[in-house]
């Protein structure tokens, strides 16, 4: 990610700047580049390691992927005339009140069961 040439040319508060901004904190006393240079070298390691290990954020297990799935079966799919004023949504269109706040009810569903495709999509890749 950085290499060390790039590193060994900015002053101590440039390193401080470029810790802070990750939100790491130096090894060490902090007084020298090297305590800075250091952690911002080795952190990327040890962040893939630490997911390696099973250590901060980590996948779901098998059983939590197929709850999401069998959450997102449970929601079905639209009928024809909901798929028409999902539609009729997209473009804009609202329905007077009070049936305004069942249409965008319809629509906040539409897009939660999306969302939660695209991020069983996502985990399945790992």
């Amino acid at each position: 990610m950085f290499s060390r040439a790039e590193l060994e040319l900015l002053t101590i508060p440039q390193l401080n700047l470029l810790v802070k901004r990750y939100g790491l904190k130096p090894t060490g006393t902090g007084g020298q580049k090297a305590s800075y240079i250091t952690t911002l070298m080795a952190f990327p390691a040890l962040a893939l390691q630490q997911l390696e290990d099973g250590r901060g954020l980590k996948p779901p297990t098998f059983s939590g992927l197929e709850t999401m799935g069998q959450i997102l079966d449970e929601m079905a799919t639209p009928t024809c005339e909901q798929s028409a004023l999902l539609r009729l949504s997209f473009e804009g269109r609202q329905m007077d009140y009070p049936n305004r706040y069942q249409q965008e009810r319809l629509l906040a569903l539409y897009k939660a069961k999306n969302h939660l495709t695209e991020v069983i999509d996502l985990l399945r890749m790992m």
